[in-house]
């Protein structure tokens, strides 16, 4: 088929982030040959059955283009999630982006919390204790791998 859109004008360098459980952030930078008026709109999909949606909190640059979106109240689920951005320009035909991402592999995980230590000078050992941290796309157990760092001082 042919895409209707002027060569260069679809964003590049699109990347989404989840963070603190349940925020998302999404940025991208403008085509390398888009007009100077074009503007950018993000509408993503959770899952086949959700209603596609458009950002609500544009990420503007200095010249009020978006450049990206923060989510709010995200959570994960099975199927990729559809992400689609469109441009608009009064001289030319903007390219469309789109990809499919897995949700849970653009996780950052929070820090473990109630990280307790105790040590038994006599026996000459330490037990380290924490809880896993907060994860938006499962209460289950996962199977986590944690790096502990020990300094002598």
């Amino acid at each position: 088929p042919v895409f209707a859109g002027m060569n260069g004008s679809a964003i590049e360098n699109f990347s989404c982030v989840i963070y603190n459980i349940f925020l998302m952030n999404c940025t991208w930078q403008a085509g390398r040959d888009a007009p100077a008026d074009t503007q950018y709109f993000l509408y993503w999909q959770k899952s086949r059955d959700e209603e596609e949606i458009e950002c609500e909190l544009y990420i503007k640059d200095e010249n009020c283009r978006n450049m990206g979106c923060i989510f709010q109240n995200v959570t994960i689920g099975i199927e990729k999630a559809y992400f689609l951005v469109n441009g608009s320009s009064r001289d030319s035909l903007i390219h469309f982006y789109d990809e499919y991402i897995d949700l849970y592999k653009i996780e950052k995980l929070m820090p473990p919390s109630n990280i307790t230590v105790s040590c038994d000078g006599i026996k000459n050992d330490c037990t380290i204790q924490w809880q896993r941290p907060q994860i938006s796309h499962s209460d289950k157990d996962m199977c986590f791998k944690y790096l502990i760092n020990i300094k002598y001082k």
